[in-house]
């Protein structure tokens, strides 16, 4: 038996929630769906290819294979809002215009200018920043005595904060106000997410106006810091350093010569921390609890870290090439645990996806949940398998079946600047310490609006 072959077959299985035998009423629905996602799918929606249902008179479509995603989210994106009406007005408050709610041509001219900000060629300078954030993270946890608790959640939520916060506003002003912007926005998204989860399932019209207004008053105190930031950079109050924020100054709009004004930067600004704050972290956290639980993976994990980086240094971008290992364990925790586990549209017109009629303003979904976990798609889709992400692994079976960073012309941004956060951070952190689970823990996956370990993750350090 090969070292590859005995590996495969000592996988281990993470958890999951009970699957319901049968499709859950509108009540159930509505009060599992308010705790955890994860809890509402039937154990068939893992082999159904499309499925829909009505609430409240709407049509939920879930395209739950390689054909009907890339009908609904890139033939016929056109087609297909990106958020709903009730997402929207959460979201606007903070977001304002920002790419991630705004359509059409704004949203085109917005893209032309900020995409190439967190474009894949700008990604070995940007990971000085992630480098040096995750050797302070690592040299804080060197003072940590052998056996120490640490929350390996709130750890790698701070570290993706501050590698965020120090990309965006630069060394200075990043680190100083890194702390601030974080609670902000952690007020501000326990306010929204059950707004946001409800609102893609078709239950936004249920929610009480005490959640819009609580949404509103949480974004007071974010523009503050966030207007502030921008104001000093703009204003050189940084010294001229390069930050994101200062690179969307400086570009203008290939097709119109033009540049965004400072609500403008806000927006982007607020849209680029959501979207590459709390993912980035429940990912890492994710990576911990399963290397804790899978000793083989670890093992493989710490041989190719071992080989590739020096004990005086953290991982580097011109380490990315020889971490193939370490890129497959992060690609698969995201299969397994994808960070935002519903990525829905609305549509603009009636449409049919295969044999199936789509009404004009039906919510048309992908599950990421499901559809990385299809019985048809993945061999032992819930094992924990890092190896089918190297050659000749056998994964992904096709590019719409692994959709973690939505797809189609909405695909985040920021996919590059977050796949080579994890893997750096993820490689630093691995290569002086291992974390263990404290005992007693039982750790449940949990999703409201991103997919998390619960609300913390209680584990010890120990070092290697």
């Amino acid at each position: 038996m090969t070292g590859r072959e005995s590996l495969m077959n000592a996988a281990y299985v993470p958890p999951y929630p009970p699957r319901p035998s049968g499709a859950l009423s509108t009540l159930r629905m509505v009060r599992e769906a308010s705790r955890n996602l994860l809890a509402v799918w039937p154990d068939r929606a893992f082999e159904w290819k499309l499925f829909s249902y009505k609430v409240l008179r709407r049509q939920i479509v879930v395209c739950n294979s390689p054909d009907s995603v890339q009908h609904a989210f890139i033939e016929h994106a056109a087609n297909y809002h990106p958020k709903s009406i009730e997402q929207k007005r959460a979201l606007a408050p903070l977001l304002g215009d920002g790419l991630f709610i705004s359509e059409g041509k704004l949203w085109k001219e917005r893209r032309r200018v900020v995409a190439p900000v967190t474009h894949a060629s700008r990604m070995a300078a940007l990971s000085v920043v992630m480098s040096e954030a995750a050797q302070e993270q690592r040299e804080a946890w060197a003072a940590l005595p052998d056996g120490g608790h640490v929350d390996a959640l709130e750890a790698m939520a701070a570290l993706t904060a501050k590698i965020i916060c120090l990309a965006l506003f630069g060394r200075d002003l990043g680190a100083r106000n890194a702390q601030t912007v974080v609670e902000a926005f952690t007020e501000y998204q326990a306010s929204i997410e059950t707004i946001s989860l409800l609102s893609m399932l078709g239950f936004g019209q249920l929610l009480p106006n005490l959640r819009w207004l609580r949404a509103r008053r949480a974004t007071a105190r974010i523009h503050a810091v966030v207007d502030r930031l921008i104001a000093d950079i703009m204003q050189g109050g940084s010294g001229g350093e390069a930050s994101l924020i200062r690179a969307m100054a400086e570009g203008v709009d290939t097709t119109t010569g033009e540049g965004m004004g400072p609500v403008a930067f806000r927006n982007e600004a607020a849209t680029l921390f959501m979207a590459g704050h709390e993912t980035t972290a429940n990912t890492l956290a994710w990576a911990w609890f399963l290397l804790s639980q899978a000793p083989e993976v670890e093992a493989r994990l710490h041989a190719e870290l071992d080989a590739v980086l020096p004990a005086d240094r953290p991982a580097q971008w011109g380490d990315l090439r020889n971490l193939p290992y370490t890129k497959a364990v992060i690609e698969e925790t995201m299969r397994l645990y994808p960070p935002v586990p519903l990525q829905a549209r609305t549509a603009v017109a009636a449409d049919q996806i295969g044999t199936r009629p789509v009404a004009a303003g039906a919510t048309v979904m992908v599950v990421p949940w499901l559809l990385h976990r299809h019985r048809r798609l993945w061999d032992r889709p819930d094992h924990f398998l890092p190896e089918r992400w190297l050659p000749g692994g056998g994964a992904p079976p096709s590019k719409y079946a692994y959709v973690p960073f939505s797809i189609g012309p909405r695909i985040c941004p920021g996919l590059s600047f977050g796949l080579t956060e994890a893997i750096l951070c993820l490689a630093t952190l691995a290569r002086h310490a291992r974390l263990r689970l404290q005992p007693g823990v039982d750790v449940q996956p949990v999703c409201r609006l991103t997919l998390r370990p619960g609300d913390s993750l209680p584990m010890q350090i120990f070092r290697r």
